[in-house]
């Protein structure tokens, strides 16, 4: 009998550590995924969804399929309001390689709202395509700084700043900002707001009467965009796909290849149970919104939620 109990807690032991051993193969294999390549010709298919931050997952899938011989182009299908600067401009970049350099089709397939930034990277494709009512535009920049002086003053705190220049502490919460500052950030802001205008009137192939008339931050819906020249068609995504299609030879019906980013922590690995965790992704929400607060950005303010 006791024979049978040793064995039987040997095999219960090797059952449990068989068990552990298959989930942290499974949790390294599901975090660390082979490198997927399309194995035909293909579209591939990405999708631009909400704030555009660094890190943005769409330029990494970029780097790492476009120049695959057997992509042939790139179907991009946008719902954004924009996001920070530099990571718009490295998307637009990004996209205008693949069309010039790689000689690959972009086509763009519009959401519900493909605005400033957004609207920044997609100038970049062959195609914008377009629903009748998409929000679509919102060409300019905008940046914001809190002043929280009187929150202080209500909790009796105290700040002492010891800097080497006037500027070091521009957008500072604790105080007003001073004439010279607002005009540094001005200056700032109308450079990179010359440059979207460039990047539209480049890859619209408008006059730059037309682009200066309308880039006051205004949204204007797609059929608006198509009737302005800021988009091409109206069409929905299947309409987008056919035309890739055409564009690089393999019909109306091209094969699409849609890669997928790996989880880079547990919330992510989690997250298909979202129904539990959506008070935790609205605070992580707002937190990435906070962190924008100082820098120029190609986006919709409304879409900050502060």
């Amino acid at each position: 009998m006791k024979k049978f109990f040793s064995f039987l807690l040997i095999f219960m032991v090797l059952v449990i550590v068989g068990f552990v051993a298959m989930s942290i193969g499974g949790l390294v294999t599901l975090f660390n995924p082979p490198n997927m390549q399309a194995s035909q010709p293909s579209i591939l298919y990405l999708e631009l969804n909400g704030m555009i931050t660094d890190g943005e997952p769409v330029l990494e899938f970029i780097h790492k399929y476009a120049a695959n011989k057997e992509i042939k182009g790139i179907l991009l299908r946008v719902d954004s309001p924009g996001g920070v600067v530099g990571a718009s401009q490295e998307l637009y970049s990004e996209l205008k390689r693949v069309r010039e350099e790689l000689q690959k089709p972009v086509v763009v397939s519009s959401g519900n709202l493909v605005a400033s930034g957004a609207y920044y990277a997609s100038v970049a494709a062959d195609r914008i395509f377009t629903n009748p009512g998409t929000l679509m535009g919102s060409i300019g920049v905008i940046i914001e700084f809190p002043y929280l002086q009187k929150l202080y003053d209500w909790a009796k705190l105290d700040f002492t700043v010891i800097k080497t220049g006037e500027f070091k502490d521009s957008g500072s919460p604790l105080r007003k900002m001073t004439e010279n500052e607002h005009q540094l950030f001005q200056n700032l802001i109308d450079e990179v707001y010359v440059q979207f205008k460039d990047a539209v009137a480049e890859g619209r192939k408008l006059g730059r009467d037309v682009v200066d008339k309308y880039a006051d931050g205004r949204v204007f819906n797609g059929a608006s965009a198509v009737k302005l020249g800021f988009a091409d068609e109206i069409g929905t995504l299947e309409d987008a796909r056919r035309a890739i299609g055409e564009m690089t030879g393999l019909g109306k019906n091209p094969e699409m290849f849609k890669p997928k980013k790996s989880p880079e922590t547990l919330l992510e690995f989690l997250q298909p149970m979202e129904s539990k965790f959506n008070k935790l992704e609205q605070l992580t929400s707002k937190i990435k919104n906070l962190e924008l607060v100082g820098k120029p950005l190609y986006m919709m303010p409304q879409s900050l939620g502060l």
